[in-house]
């Protein structure tokens, strides 16, 4: 280190005058290179300064003003230094060895210990007990390497101490990734063991190929793991695996974890808690798009009753959506949208400090040209001042008219240029900030600084340029310092921001930090360094003597906080004292930041949150269900009982007065028994009822375009917006908390909170009459696409047409896309891949004139348009040919580049009249890899039935999988697949096509696969009915058939569930074709459809509940005034009467998951147009829950049942799968505990089940693939695939795209090697070379394995990490990125007083 060089200002002691003149005063102090770490010891006059490049340590006893190497360690030995968060006479400098130090005297002395293991080269290896008791309680995370051979197998280990590492310390846990004390933070106040430990963990030892995610858990224990381990399972049993990360935040513990689950992609999983004992999923309004993602997602700072969490919801990843939660931190509400990332997640977002409610953010406000076409980010500062429940731009002292181009925009968090907060410091109401005033933010080299006193409210401009800025004495000195060119000189302020003075401190440098107390971090040029003068300097800065007394009362003033709209926040006022403008003073309480003082608030609705057991509905709590109460309070239904009034003071609210959480009187009579209970009945006028019950909100549409909508699955209704007549409303297909409520006129409505609240929008059009649907949906549920009508005023309008518009916003703003459209739709879907910007059109060539009465000469074509149809390209010029006579199927896999599907010649579709009109093509559904197409065969006006083709995997090549499907005259066909079951499905076929074709009358029967449509069986009929009498049909042609989709009054009632594997119910009957519904049975399979029995005569409507546990039918024939119910899957069935007077039920409904124990039954009364909803409640018959172990399978409610039990071939799809189902016999409720993985016991040899015909054969009777005849093969396919070195011919089969089999049975023909082998003979020695490279890496201990551990890397000096912006997520490996590290307003190892950010990530 350099000399140290002062400037003496002498005084005349006897001239007062002068006193007021008095400059600083400033030394200074010479460093070789940059700091990785620049701090105080909280509340006290001590700093360090860690020279990571040279490994050394400065101290400064003296604010700064004088400094020294710690002499006590060794040169070149400080790899990182770590302050003791809640005792400021601790610090610790880890090492590269065993071999560490201590100070415990705030740097004066430092004393080594040892550790047996290195440390582990993370960001945060120390954690830290807070309460000063236990300041000795200390956590060392190290890491052990078994070396062997070239490399070595690594793995991390905690150790612990109880004196700071006076003594020896322990092993506490091995195989760890992290570990913290539940009680390491200030605002985590809980009832926890004192010595309570949380551990992420892996369950398995480390191997050379490292650790497999699933078996990363959250361990506890209250011994220090040496007899207690407890996996912590939260609130979701065995299925809490994958844990990425644990972290305190504000008063939240938190876990991420990765979702491991089937059909997951790699989402990430928020738990938290506020008590260590009650963990919660933490929910997000749009469950569709708001998914987290690794690298996606950043915890930002968060206040003591919300937690902020800002989410990447674009394709761009520099994108985010900021949302905040409710008190307990578990649900979710947007924020602010489009907010401002970086690559590392930082994100443009800062609470001010001191005052709750308060913070500033940044959007980027071309974010639709960002992501669609890559331009860089134009942002846009905003500020809230209510926890970000609203936001809106910064305003200074301009034309208040002009409010785009007159708003204050700062630069933020992703561009840091100084240390600690951006914006503001310990001196309540002052920000500052560098930025520009206009419509979007300027370069920081076009910026200025700029200061507000007020939180934000008011702003002025300080000083031109960009400057570090600093504040000190609790406010009442302001310093800055240029920030884009080399100075010498700062400027300061005594009386806050309103005159600046300059003071010139005798070297010119480069301002490379400016710190409060005050010490200016700066390098110099090389023809500066004069006299002595190092490349790096600090300039200690001394204002003791700017001001000649110290405060007293009077120089104060009252000054409150969040004076923007309300002053209160969580039921009280906040001011502080703070030092008057004029007050000629210093505060000099440089060791005690300012105390906000409360003032309580009277109780508005705003400090009041729903009740357990209640959810919003508008403004109102409503009931999710029957209140729960104890058995011995309603002894009789005439009783009363106290029971909540729906609503709660949100926890830590301070307000007084106020009755809205006082308990209400209530009636027993409302109190569910021990049977099924009728709670509500609500009656609807008009004649008809539309459901759609796609989240747990259920809306009605009556025929007089009225809506009504019941948020606890029926118990009780509200109309909403009785004023108004609907046309349509529509759910989003993406976000099941979403929904569109369509009126005749612009206006319509929308939801994002399952109908808690419905918000008022406005569409560029009325909705279109032209039969199109009005909202299209994207998998990012914000994007919508609008087709309304254009031009339609009159019955003779002559240029009415159809219009489509998209929004980005939900339907706040909305820009053109294309005109006379008969459909436009987004591209991209939840499985198709495609470009998010790309929007295809099906718009007519010529568009002028009514669309009404386009005729066949305006040819329809299909446009694709990418960057929100700003780039257009017509794929096709028709999209029907009427003049060709036939019909071409265009397949595409990402919405750009189609191909035409082939088809047998024989099969290839003629355009008629008919086959035009009547829908020859209909496209099935499919989940496993081939599409499933109807191509109707029959001609008008003969009943419609049809051939079902199967494609290969791209959808291009079609064969045939069965003859004779039936159809309606709609384009309906009698096919559905089993849900949760890969490759089974039902249908109908015409037994008697030649007969049919000249009478009109099909017989149907029923048909099922196993195998994705390679083979048809008719169904087993059962032996006996329900009554246990033997069939009239016995002759080997009976079989069971039944009713298919073509004849459901509701489509979307299903013969499966998606929770219930297995499990299908149907109506049909014994015989040798289907009899009409009304002379059919209802019957039963709990094994995919292998076995069937009869559970009931007559036909009925049926309904899922509770995964299984509980069945509910209601007779589907005639009115009745009783449902039937079982708890045994049909083998018992127990009656339920639910009204005196019969009514005639016409649909039976639950939540689409099948998971609730509540059901409404709809229907009318007979003479009566009026529809009656029944609530039916199930909860009460069992409180007993569903015991699953998987581990121990044989001790539980459950059973592992495999689809492929009852047939000869134990395999499917080439595997053995297996999967858990309730016993029949348990009465348990299954609830909503997360479902099991299926098991996949082996991949089974192949056989000619997982093989299909090819394309142009064709089944025989003995179920051989033959060609068909006049048919030629298709040409050979000579390319190589799954990293093959060889391929196949083509034969008669091929095999099945979804099937895993392996080696056995192989009908496809070897051909030979491809020149890829050849290239690979050749490549192979440099491969081995690369190999045994890579090798050596992943087992040196370079590599870490699946999960990049917390901390991982390099930080921005350059030396290990430990900097001064320590976060969960690993730091970039680039020596030297930066030249400056990230601000320390982003932490998670508790720093000081500052913000803090977590992000998770792992690395497969």
């Amino acid at each position: 280190m350099g000399r140290h060089f002062a400037t003496i200002f002498f005084l005349f002691l006897w001239l007062p005058s002068l006193l007021l003149a008095q400059k600083p005063e400033h030394t200074i102090s010479n460093f070789d290179n940059l700091p990785s770490r620049l701090f105080f010891f909280d509340d006290t006059t001590s700093a360090i300064y860690h020279d990571s490049m040279e490994g050394n340590i400065f101290v400064s006893p003296d604010e700064g003003k004088t400094w020294k190497r710690a002499d006590d360690i060794p040169k070149g030995a400080a790899l990182m230094v770590i302050e003791h968060p809640f005792d400021n006479t601790l610090a610790f400098v880890l090492t590269r060895t065993n071999t560490h130090y201590r100070t415990d005297d705030r740097g004066r002395t430092w004393r080594t210990f040892e550790v047996p293991i290195d440390v582990a080269l993370v960001a945060r290896p120390l954690s830290f007990h807070s309460d000063p008791k236990k300041s000795g309680y200390i956590l060392y995370q190290g890491t052990v390497c078994d070396r062997s051979g070239w490399g070595a197998i690594c793995h991390d280990e905690t150790y612990m101490t109880e004196d700071a590492f006076t003594s020896k310390p322990r092993k506490l846990l091995s195989e760890t990734s992290r570990c913290q004390f539940a009680h390491s933070s200030a605002d985590f106040k809980h009832e926890a063991h004192p010595d309570l430990i949380y551990c992420v963990a892996f369950d398995t030892e480390t191997t050379s190929s490292g650790h497999s995610l699933v078996s990363s858990r959250l361990f506890s224990s209250t011994d220090f793991f040496q007899s207690e381990k407890r996996a912590e399972d939260l609130g979701i049993g065995k299925n809490a695996k994958g844990v990425i990360a644990f972290a305190i935040v504000s008063k939240f513990a938190v876990v991420a974890l990765k979702d491991l689950s089937p059909g997951s992609q790699g989402d990430m999983l928020l738990y938290v808690t506020v008590d260590t004992k009650t963990w919660a999923k933490a929910q997000f309004p749009h469950a569709s798009s708001a998914k987290l993602r690794e690298n996606a997602y950043t915890l930002v700072e968060s206040t003591t009753h919300s937690l902020a969490v800002d989410v990447v919801m674009q394709d761009q990843g520099t994108i985010g959506t900021l949302f905040v939660s409710n008190s307990n931190g578990t649900f979710f509400v947007q924020s602010l949208k489009d907010t401002n990332r970086n690559e590392m997640g930082f994100v443009d977002y800062e609470r001010i400090y001191g005052v709750e409610g308060i913070g500033l953010a940044n959007v980027v406000a071309n974010a639709a040209d960002v992501e669609g076409r890559g331009v860089a980010k134009i942002l846009k500062s905003f500020i809230t001042f209510d926890d970000g429940s609203s936001c809106a731009g910064n305003r200074i002292s301009c034309d208040p008219q002009d409010a785009e181009k007159c708003s204050l925009h700062l630069h933020s968090v992703t561009t840091p240029h100084n240390f600690g907060r951006i914006f503001s410091s310990p001196a309540p109401g002052f920000i500052m900030g560098v930025g520009s005033i206009g419509p979007t933010l300027k370069s920081y080299e076009d910026s200025d600084t700029f200061l507000s006193t007020d939180g934000g409210i008011s702003w002025k401009m300080v000083t031109q340029d960009a400057h570090k800025y600093e504040f000190g004495d609790s406010g009442s000195i302001l310093v800055v310092v240029n920030d884009e060119d080399g100075v010498s000189d700062l400027r300061y302020s005594l009386d806050l921001g309103i005159s600046w003075k300059s003071y010139d401190f005798g070297v010119k440098l480069r301002a490379r930090a400016l710190v409060t107390k005050f010490m200016l971090l700066g390098q110099v040029a090389r023809k500066d360094q004069k006299d002595g003068i190092g490349r790096f300097v600090i300039v200690y800065l001394d204002f003791i003597g700017t001001r000649n007394r110290k405060c007293t009362e009077e120089d104060f003033e009252k000054w409150y906080a969040r004076s923007h709209k309300s002053e209160c926040i969580m039921g009280h006022k906040q001011w502080y004292k703070r030092r008057k403008p004029d007050a000629d003073c210093y505060v000099g309480d440089k060791f005690t930041d300012p105390v906000g003082q409360e003032e309580n608030c009277a109780c508005t609705d705003d400090d009041y949150e729903c009740d357990y057991n209640f959810l919003r509905e508008g403004d109102k709590c409503v009931p999710v269900g029957p209140e729960p109460i104890a058995a011995d309070v309603c002894k009789s239904p005439d009783q009363k009982y106290m029971g909540s009034s729906g609503y709660r003071k949100i926890p830590g609210n301070t307000c007084t007065g106020g009755n809205k959480d006082e308990k209400i009187e209530k009636p027993c009579s409302q109190v569910p028994s021990s049977q099924a209970e009728v709670v509500q009945h609500a009656y609807f006028a008009e004649a008809t009822v539309f459901t759609d019950p796609k989240f747990q909100t259920i809306l009605v549409r009556l025929k007089d375009g009225s809506i009504w909508q019941s948020s606890n699955e029926g118990y009780t209704w509200v109309q909403i917006h009785p004023e108004l007549k609907f046309v349509a409303f529509y759910h989003h297909k993406y976000s099941s908390g979403r929904a569109y409520l369509i009126t005749e006129t612009t206006v319509f409505y929308t939801t994002t909170d399952s109908g808690r609240t419905w918000n008022i929008a406005h569409a560029p059009t009325p909705p279109n009459t032209f039969r199109a649907q009005v909202v299209r949906f994207h998998p990012e549920s914000d994007k919508l696409i609008w087709t309304g009508n254009r031009d339609c005023d009159g019955a003779m309008a002559h240029s009415c047409h159809a219009e489509a518009q998209y929004s980005r916003d939900n339907g706040r703003n909305w820009d053109f896309v294309e005109n006379y459209v008969v459909n436009c739709a987004w591209a991209k879907d939840a499985k198709l891949d495609a470009d998010p910007t790309e929007i295809l059109c099906e718009s007519y060539r010529d568009k002028s004139g009514s669309q009404k009465f386009f005729m066949g000469n305006n040819p329809l074509g299909l446009v694709e348009g990418s960057n929100y149809f700003m780039k257009k390209r017509q794929l096709f010029k028709e999209v029907l040919l009427p003049e060709s006579r036939s019909l071409d199927l265009q397949v595409s896999l990402d919405g750009v580049r189609f191909a035409t599907g082939m088809f047998p010649p024989s099969m290839h579709p003629t355009a008629h009249a008919s086959a035009i009109l009547h829908s020859a093509y209909t496209v099935l559904e499919s989940s496993t890899g081939s599409l499933f197409l109807h191509m109707t065969m029959s001609e008008p006006p003969h009943p419609y039935w049809g051939n079902i083709l199967k494609s290969n995997s791209n959808g291009t090549y079609f064969g045939l999988s069965i003859e004779n499907a039936n159809r309606d005259d709609r384009g309906f066909v009698d096919f559905e697949k089993m849900i949760g079951l890969d490759g089974i499905a039902l249908i109908n076929v015409v037994a008697n096509p030649d007969e049919a074709a000249l009478t009109g009358h099909k017989k149907l029967q029923t048909k099922i696969t196993h195998n994705d449509g390679g083979t048809w069986k008719t169904l087993t009929p059962p032996s006996v009915d329900v009554h246990g009498n033997k069939y009239e049909c016995q002759k080997t042609s009976c079989v069971l058939n039944l009713h298919g989709f073509t004849e459901r009054k509701d489509p979307r009632a299903t013969y499966s569930s998606p929770s219930i594997v297995g499990l299908i119910m149907a109506v049909g009957n014994v015989g040798e074709s289907l009899l009409p519904y009304d002379q059919s049975d209802t019957f039963l399979s709990r094994d995919a459809g292998f076995t069937w029995e009869e559970v009931h005569k007559d036909a009925h409507l049926w309904e899922f509940g509770d995964s299984g546990s509980i069945l509910v039918m209601a007779n589907d024939e005639e009115p009745t005034d009783h449902i039937l119910f079982s708890t045994d899957e049909g083998l018992n069935w127990r009656e339920y009467q639910f009204t005196d007077e019969k009514m005639r039920v016409t649909s039976l409904v639950t939540v689409p998951a099948d998971t609730s124990r509540r059901f409404i039954l709809f229907g009318h009364l007979p003479h009566s147009s009026t529809t009656l909803a029944v609530h039916i409640d199930f909860t009460s018959l069992t409180n007993q829950m569903c015991v699953l172990s998987v581990e121990d399978p044989g001790h539980d409610d459950f059973e592992l049942w495999s689809p492929s039990e009852e047939r000869q071939e134990q395999c499917l799809f080439g595997r053995q799968t297996l999967y858990h189902r309730r016993m029949r016999d348990k009465n348990c409720v299954v609830g909503n505990q997360p479902k099991v993985a299926d098991r996949i016991q082996k991949n089974c040899a192949c056989v000619r089940s997982d093989f299909e015909c090819e394309f142009n054969y064709e089944k025989n009777s003995a179920d051989e693939c033959v060609l068909s005849p006049g048919l030629k093969p298709l040409p050979p396919d000579d390319s190589c695939r799954n990293g093959e070195d060889f391929w196949y011919e083509r034969t008669a089969y091929r095999k099945m795209s979804f099937s895993t089999c392996d080696g056995g049975t192989n009908v496809q023909a070897f051909a030979g090697h491809s020149g890829f082998f050849w290239f690979m003979v050749i490549l192979f020695p440099v491969l081995f070379v690369v190999g045994v490279g890579y090798g050596y890496y992943k087992h040196s201990g370079l590599a870490r394995g699946t999960i990049r551990l917390p901390g991982d890397g390099i930080s921005a000096f350059g030396g290990r990490s430990g900097g001064v912006v320590d976060t969960i997520a690993s730091w970039t490996t680039s020596r030297f990125r930066t030249r400056f590290p990230v601000r320390r307003g982003y932490r998670n190892l508790p720093v000081d007083e500052d913000a803090q950010i977590l992000r998770f990530e792992d690395e497969e």
